[in-house]
């Protein structure tokens, strides 16, 4: 089995609503991904002969999403009162809602199934909050 990993990073604050914690407050993180991609054959012709696919497509697509992710507040649908929420896209800050809780866990499965719906051959995401802590979904 041949693997490969890409890596992609963003900045952007959570808070774990019903968490609790410190992680209850609004925070920031440098929130790191790999993409661990893996093949039984290497490709056979073509300009990526010899390789499991070319990194650079792959960072193009892990870039585009980790692009959309940086610099915003990452939320729970439904973890903001209403007032709250308008009244901070009303001062224009750029907020990102998801159907689940924005832990490092639930981004790993996240950024997993948005490369696979890209057609990449996953085998495994680890999303990092900080360097020394981090979560991994694997297929």
């Amino acid at each position: 089995m041949y693997k490969v990993q890409v890596k992609g990073c963003f900045d952007s604050a959570h808070f774990l609503k019903g968490y609790d914690g410190k992680c209850s407050n609004l925070h920031g993180h440098r929130w790191t991904v790999e993409v661990e991609l893996c093949k039984e054959e290497l490709q056979e012709e073509g300009q990526c002969r010899g390789m499991v696919l070319d990194f650079s497509d792959v960072k193009d697509v892990l870039r585009g999403e980790t692009k959309r992710l940086d610099h915003c507040l990452l939320i729970e649908e439904g973890s903001l009162r209403e007032t709250t929420l308008a009244a901070l896209k009303e001062e224009n800050f750029r907020i990102l809602e998801f159907p689940f809780r924005p832990t490092a866990e639930n981004f790993a499965k996240y950024f997993f199934d948005y490369m696979k719906s890209a057609g990449y051959p996953v085998s495994a995401v680890r999303v990092y909050e900080t360097p020394n802590n981090c979560a991994t979904y694997e297929a």
